[in-house]
Protein backbone atom coordinates (compact mmCIF):
# COMPACT_ATOMS: atom_id res chain seq x y z
CA UNK A 1 0.00 0.00 0.00
CA UNK A 2 2.89 2.21 0.27
CA UNK A 3 4.26 2.67 -3.51
CA UNK A 4 8.03 2.32 -4.11
CA UNK A 5 8.47 5.88 -5.35
CA UNK A 6 6.77 7.41 -2.15
CA UNK A 7 9.71 9.04 -0.02
CA UNK A 8 8.99 8.71 3.53
CA UNK A 9 11.45 9.89 6.32
CA UNK A 10 12.46 7.47 8.92
CA UNK A 11 11.07 9.51 11.67
CA UNK A 12 7.52 10.04 10.19
CA UNK A 13 5.13 7.44 12.10
CA UNK A 14 2.65 5.64 9.30
CA UNK A 15 -0.41 3.80 10.95
CA UNK A 16 -1.99 0.64 9.99
CA UNK A 17 -3.58 0.24 6.33
CA UNK A 18 -2.15 3.60 5.03
CA UNK A 19 -2.21 3.81 1.46
CA UNK A 20 0.98 6.06 -0.25
CA UNK A 21 1.04 6.73 -3.36
CA UNK A 22 3.87 7.38 -6.15
CA UNK A 23 6.41 10.43 -5.69
CA UNK A 24 4.39 11.45 -2.37
CA UNK A 25 7.49 12.82 0.20
CA UNK A 26 6.76 12.79 3.81
CA UNK A 27 9.15 14.42 6.20
CA UNK A 28 10.22 14.50 9.07
CA UNK A 29 8.20 14.93 12.43
CA UNK A 30 5.08 13.21 10.66
CA UNK A 31 2.48 11.80 11.96
CA UNK A 32 -0.15 9.85 9.60
CA UNK A 33 -3.07 7.66 11.84
CA UNK A 34 -4.82 4.82 10.47
CA UNK A 35 -6.68 4.25 7.02
CA UNK A 36 -5.58 7.55 5.40
CA UNK A 37 -5.62 7.36 1.78
CA UNK A 38 -2.48 9.58 0.53
CA UNK A 39 -2.53 9.85 -3.40
CA UNK A 40 0.04 10.97 -5.61
CA UNK A 41 2.86 13.37 -5.50
CA UNK A 42 2.17 14.90 -1.96
CA UNK A 43 4.26 16.82 0.31
CA UNK A 44 3.87 16.67 3.96
CA UNK A 45 6.28 18.33 6.45
CA UNK A 46 6.44 18.51 9.77
CA UNK A 47 6.11 19.42 12.73
CA UNK A 48 2.22 17.72 11.59
CA UNK A 49 0.08 15.48 12.79
CA UNK A 50 -2.86 13.77 10.63
CA UNK A 51 -5.71 11.52 12.22
CA UNK A 52 -7.72 8.79 11.07
CA UNK A 53 -9.42 8.00 8.00
CA UNK A 54 -8.50 11.00 6.00
CA UNK A 55 -7.68 11.55 2.26
CA UNK A 56 -5.16 13.71 0.93
CA UNK A 57 -5.48 13.84 -3.14
CA UNK A 58 -2.46 14.97 -5.10
CA UNK A 59 -0.24 17.55 -5.43
CA UNK A 60 -2.12 19.03 -2.17
CA UNK A 61 0.97 20.48 0.21
CA UNK A 62 0.80 19.90 3.93
CA UNK A 63 2.19 21.62 7.06
CA UNK A 64 5.17 23.16 5.21
CA UNK A 65 6.27 26.79 6.38
CA UNK A 66 4.11 29.81 6.63
CA UNK A 67 4.49 32.40 3.96
CA UNK A 68 4.60 35.09 7.01
CA UNK A 69 7.61 36.89 6.94
CA UNK A 70 8.45 37.33 10.32
CA UNK A 71 8.59 33.15 10.40
CA UNK A 72 12.30 32.02 11.01
CA UNK A 73 11.95 28.32 11.02
CA UNK A 74 10.61 28.10 14.21
CA UNK A 75 9.16 24.27 14.64
CA UNK A 76 5.26 25.29 14.79
CA UNK A 77 2.86 22.86 14.29
CA UNK A 78 -0.18 21.76 12.05
CA UNK A 79 -2.81 18.99 13.37
CA UNK A 80 -5.59 17.71 11.53
CA UNK A 81 -8.45 15.56 12.77
CA UNK A 82 -10.21 12.63 11.42
CA UNK A 83 -12.05 11.70 8.01
CA UNK A 84 -11.28 14.76 6.39
CA UNK A 85 -11.22 15.23 2.82
CA UNK A 86 -8.56 17.28 1.37
CA UNK A 87 -8.70 17.91 -2.54
CA UNK A 88 -6.08 18.63 -5.62
CA UNK A 89 -3.23 21.59 -4.54
CA UNK A 90 -4.62 22.46 -1.41
CA UNK A 91 -1.82 24.45 1.03
CA UNK A 92 -1.97 24.28 4.44
CA UNK A 93 0.40 25.88 6.52
CA UNK A 94 2.04 25.75 10.10
CA UNK A 95 1.82 28.49 12.51
CA UNK A 96 3.69 31.24 13.78
CA UNK A 97 5.55 31.59 17.47
CA UNK A 98 3.02 34.81 17.32
CA UNK A 99 0.04 33.35 17.61
CA UNK A 100 0.01 29.79 19.21
CA UNK A 101 2.62 28.04 16.82
CA UNK A 102 -0.27 25.98 15.68
CA UNK A 103 -2.91 25.47 12.50
CA UNK A 104 -5.50 23.28 13.43
CA UNK A 105 -8.20 21.70 11.14
CA UNK A 106 -10.93 19.37 12.99
CA UNK A 107 -12.87 16.76 11.52
CA UNK A 108 -15.42 16.00 8.91
CA UNK A 109 -13.96 18.60 6.40
CA UNK A 110 -13.98 18.85 2.93
CA UNK A 111 -11.47 21.18 1.42
CA UNK A 112 -12.07 21.62 -2.28
CA UNK A 113 -9.54 22.16 -4.72
CA UNK A 114 -7.09 24.91 -4.30
CA UNK A 115 -8.35 25.89 -0.60
CA UNK A 116 -5.23 27.83 0.86
CA UNK A 117 -5.49 27.69 4.73
CA UNK A 118 -2.94 30.00 6.30
CA UNK A 119 -0.57 30.00 9.15
CA UNK A 120 -2.28 29.84 12.82
CA UNK A 121 -6.33 29.21 11.51
CA UNK A 122 -8.26 27.09 13.35
CA UNK A 123 -10.96 25.40 11.46
CA UNK A 124 -13.95 23.39 13.17
CA UNK A 125 -15.22 20.51 12.14
CA UNK A 126 -17.65 19.71 9.19
CA UNK A 127 -17.33 22.51 6.97
CA UNK A 128 -17.21 23.00 3.70
CA UNK A 129 -14.44 25.22 1.82
CA UNK A 130 -15.32 25.25 -1.94
CA UNK A 131 -12.74 25.74 -4.74
CA UNK A 132 -9.90 28.41 -4.16
CA UNK A 133 -11.15 29.51 -0.72
CA UNK A 134 -8.51 31.49 0.67
CA UNK A 135 -8.01 31.91 4.71
CA UNK A 136 -5.51 34.27 5.79
CA UNK A 137 -3.51 33.66 8.83
CA UNK A 138 -5.39 33.92 12.34
CA UNK A 139 -8.77 33.32 10.90
CA UNK A 140 -11.29 31.21 13.08
CA UNK A 141 -14.16 28.63 11.62
CA UNK A 142 -16.85 27.40 13.46
CA UNK A 143 -18.46 24.30 12.59
CA UNK A 144 -20.79 23.72 9.88
CA UNK A 145 -19.62 26.67 7.83
CA UNK A 146 -19.87 26.44 4.05
CA UNK A 147 -17.89 29.16 2.13
CA UNK A 148 -18.10 29.69 -1.44
CA UNK A 149 -15.62 29.24 -4.08
CA UNK A 150 -13.07 31.59 -4.47
CA UNK A 151 -13.93 33.39 -1.04
CA UNK A 152 -11.00 34.93 0.25
CA UNK A 153 -10.88 35.64 4.36
CA UNK A 154 -8.74 38.26 5.63
CA UNK A 155 -6.31 37.97 8.39
CA UNK A 156 -7.76 37.55 12.35
CA UNK A 157 -11.29 37.16 11.10
CA UNK A 158 -13.58 34.85 12.46
CA UNK A 159 -16.47 32.68 11.01
CA UNK A 160 -19.33 31.65 13.51
CA UNK A 161 -20.88 28.02 12.92
CA UNK A 162 -23.43 27.71 10.57
CA UNK A 163 -22.97 30.81 8.56
CA UNK A 164 -22.40 30.86 4.86
CA UNK A 165 -20.84 32.71 2.47
CA UNK A 166 -21.55 32.97 -1.01
CA UNK A 167 -19.15 32.50 -4.10
CA UNK A 168 -16.51 35.18 -4.85
CA UNK A 169 -16.68 37.15 -1.71
CA UNK A 170 -14.77 39.10 0.32
CA UNK A 171 -15.03 38.45 4.40
CA UNK A 172 -12.85 41.76 6.34
CA UNK A 173 -14.89 41.47 9.02
CA UNK A 174 -16.41 38.66 11.55
CA UNK A 175 -19.29 36.79 10.01
CA UNK A 176 -21.72 35.53 12.97
CA UNK A 177 -23.18 32.42 13.83
CA UNK A 178 -26.27 31.55 11.17
CA UNK A 179 -25.67 34.32 9.00
CA UNK A 180 -25.83 34.46 5.27
CA UNK A 181 -23.40 36.71 3.73
CA UNK A 182 -22.75 37.40 -0.16
CA UNK A 183 -20.55 40.38 -1.65
CA UNK A 184 -17.45 42.39 -2.22
CA UNK A 185 -16.99 43.32 0.64
CA UNK A 186 -19.57 40.71 2.26
CA UNK A 187 -22.59 41.98 3.31
CA UNK A 188 -24.88 39.84 5.55
CA UNK A 189 -28.23 39.14 3.51
CA UNK A 190 -30.42 36.53 5.95
CA UNK A 191 -30.13 33.49 8.05
CA UNK A 192 -28.80 30.51 6.41
CA UNK A 193 -32.33 28.79 7.34
CA UNK A 194 -31.85 25.90 4.79
CA UNK A 195 -28.76 25.04 6.41
CA UNK A 196 -30.34 24.90 9.91
CA UNK A 197 -33.09 22.67 8.30
CA UNK A 198 -30.54 20.16 7.31
CA UNK A 199 -28.87 19.83 10.67
CA UNK A 200 -32.76 19.67 12.37
CA UNK A 201 -32.85 22.71 14.20
CA UNK A 202 -36.33 22.94 14.92
CA UNK A 203 -38.97 25.58 13.36
CA UNK A 204 -39.21 27.18 16.50
CA UNK A 205 -34.94 27.50 16.75
CA UNK A 206 -35.17 28.82 12.90
CA UNK A 207 -37.37 31.24 14.08
CA UNK A 208 -36.02 32.78 17.20
CA UNK A 209 -32.53 32.60 15.06
CA UNK A 210 -34.60 34.57 12.22
CA UNK A 211 -35.58 37.15 14.88
CA UNK A 212 -32.33 37.70 16.18
CA UNK A 213 -31.11 38.67 12.93
CA UNK A 214 -33.61 41.03 12.77
CA UNK A 215 -33.09 42.48 15.86
CA UNK A 216 -29.17 42.64 15.35
CA UNK A 217 -29.36 43.96 11.54
CA UNK A 218 -33.20 46.05 10.71
CA UNK A 219 -34.59 47.16 13.94
CA UNK A 220 -32.81 50.22 14.05
CA UNK A 221 -31.35 49.18 17.60
CA UNK A 222 -27.43 49.82 19.03
CA UNK A 223 -25.40 46.89 19.12
CA UNK A 224 -25.96 46.36 22.72
CA UNK A 225 -29.86 47.10 22.91
CA UNK A 226 -30.17 44.08 20.53
CA UNK A 227 -28.15 41.87 22.12
CA UNK A 228 -30.71 42.44 25.46
CA UNK A 229 -33.49 41.95 23.58
CA UNK A 230 -32.12 38.76 21.95
CA UNK A 231 -30.87 37.37 25.10
CA UNK A 232 -34.88 38.25 26.38
CA UNK A 233 -35.41 35.38 23.68
CA UNK A 234 -34.29 32.73 25.85
CA UNK A 235 -33.43 30.69 23.56
CA UNK A 236 -30.03 28.67 24.11
CA UNK A 237 -28.73 28.75 20.51
CA UNK A 238 -28.56 32.48 20.70
CA UNK A 239 -25.76 32.28 23.85
CA UNK A 240 -22.81 31.84 21.53
CA UNK A 241 -25.07 34.13 19.18
CA UNK A 242 -24.47 37.08 21.58
CA UNK A 243 -21.33 35.96 22.67
CA UNK A 244 -19.76 35.95 19.25
CA UNK A 245 -20.89 39.45 18.57
CA UNK A 246 -19.83 40.67 22.03
CA UNK A 247 -16.76 39.15 21.63
CA UNK A 248 -15.77 40.17 18.06
CA UNK A 249 -12.32 42.11 17.89
CA UNK A 250 -12.64 43.23 14.41
CA UNK A 251 -16.35 44.10 14.57
CA UNK A 252 -19.36 42.36 12.26
CA UNK A 253 -20.01 42.47 9.20
CA UNK A 254 -23.02 45.06 8.27
CA UNK A 255 -25.34 45.84 5.83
Amino acid sequence: MIHETAIIDASARIGENVSIGPWTVIGPDVVIGDNCDIRSHVVIKGPTEIGRNNTIYQFASVGEDCQDKKYAGEPTRLVIGDHNVIRESVTIHRGTVQDNSLTQIGSHNLLMAYVHVAHDCMVGDNNILANQVTLAGHVHVGDYVILGGMTGVHQFCHIGSHSFCAVNSILVQDLPPFVMAQGHNARPRTINSEGLKRRNFSAEQITNIRRAYKLLYRSGMTTEEALQAIKELNEPQLDDFCAFVENSQRGIIRP
